[in-house]
Order: structure tokens, then C-alpha cells, then sequence
């Protein structure tokens, strides 16, 4: 099947489907707000409600957060969220806990070590990886700043 550069183009536009630019961001912009509240609430409450310190009260939200992206994404309820938020659901560290979860449910029929084990971070692991080496870089940089 031989094709030309427009056709093939033409062929895109008219599979894409339409989205507006306006109510795709103003609903990422409030799926995502919304994550967030939740997390500042649950700050709230360990931190009022059963006095602990900030620091662990923060800690305790992101194991929240991170645990409440996990169970949603198993229940196939994360996925509809992000359909409908778009980019609000990948920003949080929600969106970090679905893509380290989609792989592995996907995958769990190949059994816990090649299943499981190893495409649980196929997504996710580039994103470690950077995240690591960037740190690494900045940690670096940042010495090498005070040396001077």
C-alpha cells in the first residue's frame, strides 16, 4: 500500500478524534486540583485529627495517595478519571502509581517474574531512571557550586 505524505496526514486528521483545547485543560486543571486537595486534606487530618507530626503526616500522604492510585487503577476506575482528566491524572503521584500498576495487571497472566516483576516498571522505569540521574546531576552540580 503505497501512500503519499498527505494522504497519509489527511488519513490522521480524520481518525484523531476532536478535543477543544479549552475544556481539556480546564478539566486536567481540575482533576488535578482536585488530587491535590485530597492530599492536602489528608495532611489535615493526620496532622489535626491524629497529631502527628508534619513530616510524617506528609510522608503518610503520599503512601495514601500513592496506595489510592494503585487500588483505582486495579479497579479500572483510574483509567476512566484519566480518560476524562487527561494530563490532571498523570502530574500527581497518582499518575505515578498507575503507571507502575497498569503493566503489571496487564502482564500478571505471564506470572509474578516475568509478569509482575518484570514489565511492572516498563512504563515507570524510565521515569526512575531520569529522575535518578537528573538528581545525581543536580546533587553534583550543587557541590561543585559550593566548593566555588
Amino acid at each position: 500500500m503505497n501512500i503519499s505524505a498527505e494522504e497519509y496526514s489527511s488519513m490522521i486528521k480524520n481518525a484523531c478524534p476532536k478535543s477543544s483545547l479549552v475544556k481539556d485543560s480546564l478539566s486536567a486543571f481540575a482533576v488535578g486540583g482536585l488530587i491535590c486537595i485530597v492530599g492536602q486534606a489528608l495532611t489535615d487530618t493526620y496532622v489535626y485529627a491524629l497529631s502527628m507530626d508534619i513530616k510524617d503526616a506528609r510522608c503518610l500522604t503520599s503512601i495514601t495517595l500513592v496506595f489510592l492510585g494503585a487500588f483505582l487503577t486495579l479497579l479500572s476506575v483510574y483509567d476512566k478519571i484519566a480518560k476524562f482528566a487527561g494530563a490532571g491524572t498523570i502530574v500527581p503521584i497518582t499518575g505515578f502509581a498507575n503507571a507502575v500498576v497498569s503493566p503489571a495487571i496487564e502482564f500478571r497472566s505471564e506470572g509474578l517474574v516475568m509478569g509482575l516483576g518484570a514489565k511492572m516498571f516498563i512504563i515507570a522505569g524510565p521515569v526512575i531512571v531520569y529522575g535518578t540521574l537528573a538528581s545525581a546531576a543536580y546533587g553534583l552540580i550543587l557541590c561543585l557550586l559550593k566548593l566555588f
